[in-house]
C-alpha cells in the first residue's frame, strides 16, 4: 500500500494505491458522503493480487484539501476531480467500485460518452434516491461532534452506524481509526469537513430520479444492496435489472445503508463478478 497526491481542480486529492501485478487493469474504488477512500483497504488488499487498486479520498474527506467553497462540493468537481486522477495516472481504461456518493460517481462516469469504465460495481446506490433516505442523511450529516478519545469515537460509530451490518471488532477499529481526525488539543472529530453539509441538504426535499442517466450506461453493472436499505429500495434494485444495462443484483441481509464491503462474502462477491467479466 502507497499513499499519494494528485492535484484536483480546487486542492489536492489524495490516494492510497495498492499495486497489482505488472500490466494489471486498474480498479477505482470511491466511497460514500462523508467517509475516505481507507473504506476499501480489506477489499483494495484481496483485488490486489490481480488488479492495480486506487481508492481517492473525495474533497473535503480523509487526507484531500477541504474547499474554500461549500457550493463547490457536488458531482461536477468530483467528475472533474476523478478525470484528473485518471489522467494524472494515464488511464483510459479503468472497473469502478462506488459505495453510495461514489457509485453515483461512477454511473455518471459510465454514462459519458467514450467512458473509460469498463465494469462497473454499485454498492447500495441508484438511479432513484428516495426524499426519505435523502432526509435521514441531511439530518446527521455536517454535524461536528468531538470526542475525547478514539476509543469514545469507536463506541460512537457502532451506534450511529450500525446499520453498516455485524462488522468485527478489528474492522470497528479500523473504521475509528482512518475515519477521524484530531484537533490542536487533541480532541477527536470525524475526518470530513462539516461544510459538505451544505450542498446536500439543499438537494435533500425531494426524490432524485437519475433513470436517464441510468439507461445510457452500456458496460456491466453489479449492484449490492443491503437489505435493509432506504436509500436503494428493493423496487429500484428490481427495476435496474430489467432496463439500461441490466445490472447484476445482489443483496445481502440484515444490512442497511451500506454495506462496507470488508466481510468475506462481500469481498467475494464484487471480486468473483469481476473475475468472471
Amino acid at each position: 500500500m502507497r499513499t499519494g497526491f494528485i492535484e484536483g481542480g480546487m486542492g489536492r486529492i489524495a490516494f492510497t494505491r495498492w499495486p497489482g501485478p505488472a500490466g494489471a487493469s486498474t480498479i477505482i474504488c470511491v466511497h460514500g458522503l462523508t467517509r475516505s477512500g481507507r473504506d476499501f483497504d480489506r477489499l483494495a488488499e484481496t483485488l490486489a493480487s490481480r488488479y492495480n487498486v486506487i481508492c481517492p479520498d473525495m474533497a473535503g474527506r480523509g487526507a484531500s484539501d477541504w474547499l474554500a467553497d461549500p457550493g463547490h462540493y457536488g458531482y461536477p468537481r468530483y467528475l472533474a476531480d476523478m478525470a484528473a486522477l485518471l489522467a494524472a495516472e494515464g488511464l483510459s481504461e479503468v472497473d469502478w467500485i462506488g459505495t453510495s456518493m461514489g457509485g453515483l460517481i461512477g454511473f455518471m462516469m459510465a454514462a459519458m460518452p467514450g467512458t473509460p469504465i469498463r465494469r462497473l460495481v454499485l454498492n447500495d446506490v441508484g438511479p432513484f434516491l428516495p426524499a426519505v433516505a435523502l432526509r435521514r442523511i441531511a439530518d446527521y450529516v455536517g454535524r461536528d461532534p468531538v470526542f475525547e478519545s478514539e476509543a469514545e469515537f469507536e463506541t460512537h460509530l457502532r451506534s450511529s452506524m450500525a446499520s453498516f451490518g455485524p462488522l468485527a471488532d478489528e474492522d470497528w477499529r479500523h473504521l475509528a481509526r482512518h475515519g477521524h481526525r484530531r484537533d490542536p488539543d487533541g480532541r477527536i472529530r470525524f475526518h470530513y469537513d462539516p461544510a459538505i453539509a451544505v450542498p446536500f441538504k439543499a438537494l435533500a426535499h425531494g426524490d432524485v430520479d437519475l433513470w436517464s442517466v441510468w439507461d445510457r450506461i452500456l458496460c456491466p453493472v453489479l449492484v449490492i444492496r443491503g437489505g435493509q436499505s432506504d436509500l436503494l429500495t428493493a423496487e429500484t434494485a428490481a427495476a435496474m435489472t430489467g432496463r439500461g444495462p441490466k445490472a447484476m443484483v445482489v443483496e445481502f441481509p440484515g444490512i442497511g445503508h451500506a454495506p462496507m464491503l470488508m466481510s468475506a462474502d462481500q469481498i467475494a462477491c464484487v471480486s468473483d463478478w469481476l473475475a468472471a467479466r
